[in-house]
């Protein structure tokens, strides 16, 4: 990675957007892996991954999650191929042995609560920031969402509390201009401070 990649490749950044409607197209269980093998290459804290998701594509799945969504989210999640949920793992620190084998990183995490609870929601964001632009890399279209119930979806899909709910991303193939014009972005003066 130390030569940068071709302009064309920065277009997951540049050109891509949110959409709301999806064509009606399955996402195969093949199409998940190869996604998953992407994401899950992207770095955490001492490698926590504390990231679980779940892809909600059968009607049945969705019928599922519906009740949890804010009004205006309904529409684009049953267009959608896919909604995967991003979770956060309270206990991602049970698995540091295997991902951190340096050494024992799961002291701080298993005597502090909200430590560990801040660590997989920071941690469980990059994940699914990672997972946008693989799936972006592989072709597929993103609508990712924060409009819904947390405690419905983690009743209905996380029951047991060791796993919350984060946030939403819609998957598939985006219907040509089911995106709102372009929102601006902060220029450089404001939001960046070089010291």
């Amino acid at each position: 990675m130390s030569q940068p990649l071709d302009p064309s490749a920065r277009k997951i950044f540049a050109e891509a957007r949110t959409y709301n409607e999806y064509e009606p197209k399955p996402l195969s269980d093949e199409l998940v892996r190869e996604l998953h093998g992407l994401f899950k290459w992207g770095p955490t804290a001492v490698n926590c991954q504390p990231g679980r998701f779940v892809f909600v594509r059968s009607p049945e799945a969705k019928k599922r999650l519906l009740p949890a969504l804010s009004p205006g989210n309904v529409a684009k999640v049953e267009s959608a191929s896919a909604t995967v949920i991003i979770g956060s793992d309270l206990k991602f620190y049970e698995e540091l042995k295997v991902q951190w084998p340096a050494y024992d990183a799961s002291g701080p995490y298993r005597g502090d609560a909200a430590l560990a609870a801040a660590t997989a929601l920071r941690n469980s964001s990059l994940q699914g920031a990672y997972l946008i632009l693989a799936a972006r890399s592989l072709g597929l279209d993103c609508g990712p969402m924060s409009g819904f119930d947390n405690e419905k979806v983690d009743a209905e899909f996380f029951p047991g509390g060791q796993i919350r709910s984060n946030f939403l991303i819609n998957l598939g193939w985006g219907r040509e201009g089911a995106f709102y014009p372009r929102g601006p972005r902060l220029d450089f003066d404001r939001a960046v401070t070089i010291l």
